[in-house]
């Protein structure tokens, strides 16, 4: 039976049989080895380039996502993690860019004279983006707002919710649908109220005037009912702290003023969540006309004015005109008129005399009063 294998003294190797699997890759390297030399240099620099952008673009996602719950739960910041994520993302990028410069054949100090000029002619354009970073790194400390928040910027009415925080800009999905990019730069510059902060209870308010002659304690009463039977209004329950001061749950109508016109009630009511507000105002605005309706004693006021003449007054000259006058026939408006009717003086060519008579100003017989021929006085 022919041996597996034969041993050579002095150096303790053994060949052939099982042990020769090193003998089995060596063709292969071999092989290889030629294949390349074979290739054009300029092919197998490109290759490789093309490997490494892809290994390091996938390759960093695949990273993002396996050290994504480890960062969230360290952090317990959405806008934080979101801002760690791209950081570790961007250095295995920066990592193999770095390695494509290396298989470029590129010198370190070529590429940092390259830097420096581009940066020098490109800093005016780059300003504004380097001042959104630095202010996105001020929003992230701050922490003004955090993504899922509600809020509103001041200046335009625009309300929605927090979709994303970077460090550039802040993306804003609006209730109407939309989405609103505004830089950090512009954003630390504007009022930002943020309805979803710590408390998501939400206090509106409801100015209502009613008239002096009505029942004013009904009319709070009517108000502050009228408004718990909304069901996102909270109806009662613990005072609300906010800041060293407490207020009152349920709602409440105050007198706020006594006007020209009427007694001003404000009534102030906590709504439970803020993405809904017009809908819940306009449901306590209906309940309220509704309860107004069927009392009474409540009115609600309007302007009005009333006239008061007294032995003070004066006096006032007041005409009145016939309206059953039609367009044409009012006085003055042509021949045959009343206006020609009344007080003509006829004279006597003739007798050279004169005659004073007059006609009636209308068919009713009403004279119109005379005038005198020349010479003569009224």
């Amino acid at each position: 039976m022919a041996a597996a294998g034969t041993t050579t003294p002095g150096n303790g190797t053994t060949t052939g049989g099982a042990s020769g699997s090193g003998d089995l890759t060596a063709p292969i390297r071999s092989a290889l080895r030629e294949f390349l030399d074979f290739l054009p240099p300029e092919f197998v620099t490109a290759t490789a380039i093309v490997v490494v952008i892809v290994v390091g673009w996938y390759g960093s996602k695949v990273v993002v996502r396996l050290a994504g719950r480890t960062v969230a739960r360290r952090v317990q910041r959405p806008s934080v993690t979101r801002t760690v994520l791209r950081a570790i993302r961007m250095s295995i990028l920066v990592f193999a860019g770095f390695v494509v410069i290396g298989l470029l054949g590129l010198q370190p100090g070529d590429i940092f004279l390259s830097v420096t000029v581009f940066s020098a002619v490109l800093g005016i354009i780059l300003a504004p983006i380097a001042g959104s970073i630095i202010n996105g790194l001020f929003v992230l400390a701050d922490q003004p707002y955090e993504i899922g928040d509600m809020i509103e910027i001041a200046d335009t009415e625009r309300r929605g919710f927090v979709e994303d925080i970077t460090i550039r800009y802040t993306k804003i999905f609006t209730l109407d649908n939309t989405f609103i990019v505004i830089p950090n730069s512009s954003i630390r510059d504007r009022d930002v109220v943020n309805y979803s902060a710590e408390d998501e209870r939400t206090r509106l308010s409801l100015d209502l005037l009613v008239t002096y002659e009505g029942d004013l304690e009904k009319a709070r009463d009517v108000m502050e009912r009228a408004a718990r039977e909304v069901d996102e209004v909270i109806a009662g329950g613990p005072d609300i702290r906010i800041g060293s001061a407490r207020y009152v749950a349920a709602p409440t109508a105050y007198v706020n003023e006594y006007g020209d016109h009427g007694v001003l009630l404000t009534l102030r009511y906590w709504v439970k969540q803020p993405y809904k507000l017009l809908v819940v105002r306009s449901a306590v605005n209906e309940r309220v006309w509704a309860a107004l309706e069927e009392t009474d004693d409540v009115e609600i006021a309007y302007p009005h004015q009333h006239l008061v003449f007294d032995e003070t007054s004066g006096t006032a000259n007041v005409a009145v005109r016939d309206s059953t006058i039609g367009p044409g026939s009012g006085p003055g408006s042509g021949p045959g008129s009343s206006a020609d009717a009344k007080a003509k003086h006829v004279g006597d060519a003739d007798d050279g005399g004169d005659t004073d008579r007059t006609e009636p100003d209308d068919e009713n017989g009403d004279a119109g009063g005379s005038k005198t021929g020349p010479g003569g006085r009224k």
